[in-house]
């Protein structure tokens, strides 16, 4: 059976990179042997939650999340910080769409930055949903310049590559991990929150 994958592309802006990225990702996964899907939270932005909209395309977005074996979250770096829309999604985010499944993070950047995205999505996204980041993430520099339609110079070959091996890695652990957010997806009452 295969894997399931579901690629976040954070950005709320229209033609944003982190959509072409996640585009070149989900094609490479496929390349791969896995399935995939694409939430664009620009394509479909998410209100501010909570909110009672009766357009909301969340219930859509969870689908997508449930039927998922591993996830991969793209950010653009704003001013140093991860995106608004993507954290807005992990709002909307439980369990029952991530609980004990692992997740791929991916910076993007228009100039040298990247690393901040990370810690942030790290230290502060995972807590109640508990999806278990890999320790491996990937830092798309230079976006405009790289993961293209036609392959480009060093750069592009070397973070093609890295994809490649980080995409690789994922689906290993999405494999792992199956039986695991199926077994734990909801903790005792006590535990609902993490600490």
């Amino acid at each position: 059976m295969s894997l399931r994958i579901t690629l976040i592309a954070g950005s709320n802006r229209p033609d944003a990179q982190s959509g072409k990225v996640a585009r070149y990702l989900a094609a490479r996964l496929q390349a791969l042997g896995a399935e995939s899907d694409i939430i664009d939270l620009a394509a479909e932005p998410l209100p501010l939650w909570p909110t009672e909209a009766d357009n909301n395309p969340w219930p859509g977005m969870a689908e997508k999340l449930r039927a998922a074996q591993a996830v991969v979250v793209i950010t653009p770096e704003w001013h140093g910080m991860a995106c608004p829309a993507l954290k807005n999604l992990f709002l909307y985010a439980g369990r029952r769409e991530l609980a004990h499944k692992p997740g791929l993070l991916v910076a993007v950047s228009g100039g040298q930055g990247g690393a901040y995205p990370i810690a942030e999505m790290r230290s502060s996204s995972y807590k109640n949903c508990r999806l278990c980041y890999m320790p491996e993430h990937l830092i798309i520099r230079h976006v405009e310049s790289v993961m293209g339609e036609q392959e480009g110079g060093e750069d592009d070959k070397r973070i093609r590559a890295r994809a490649d091996w980080s995409l690789q890695l994922l689906l290993d652990y999405a494999g792992a991990m199956r039986e695991l957010h199926e077994k734990h997806r909801s903790p005792p009452p006590d535990f609902m929150n993490g600490m």
